[in-house]
């Protein structure tokens, strides 16, 4: 019997999983941010998780390690590969229109600054 496909997600590290707000420091990952954890668990169900980020990726899996959610992702990288969709705190979602993206842009705060 094989394996029911599972749509990946990327998620992001920083902000998104951690208390990240804004401070980077390369030798450093912030604490995990409460819900996380349930989170990650909940979503592999259903999905193959991969986490996308910018920083130090031997780091980012130490952390993940540390955090009990290793066995929960299939991949950490940052090269972003073919997803369903991708959950970070920096993106905006683009609805077709063009004029209302570029409003979006210069109106976009991270969510840890409203």
């Amino acid at each position: 019997m094989t394996k029911p496909f599972k749509k990946t997600i990327l998620l992001d590290l920083d902000g998104v999983l951690n208390t990240y707000d804004g401070y980077f420091d390369p030798n450093y990952i912030p604490p995990i941010k409460d819900g996380a954890f349930e989170f990650v668990k909940e979503l592999s169900k259903d999905c193959r998780i991969v986490i996308f980020t910018s920083g130090n990726l031997l780091l980012a899996s130490k952390w993940l390690l540390e955090n009990n959610l290793d066995k929960y992702i299939d991949n950490v990288t940052n090269v972003k590969e073919p997803s369903f969709l991708i959950i970070d705190d920096r993106c905006i979602n683009f609805c077709g229109e063009f004029q209302t993206i570029k409003e979006k842009i210069d109106n976009f705060k991270v969510w840890f600054k409203n």
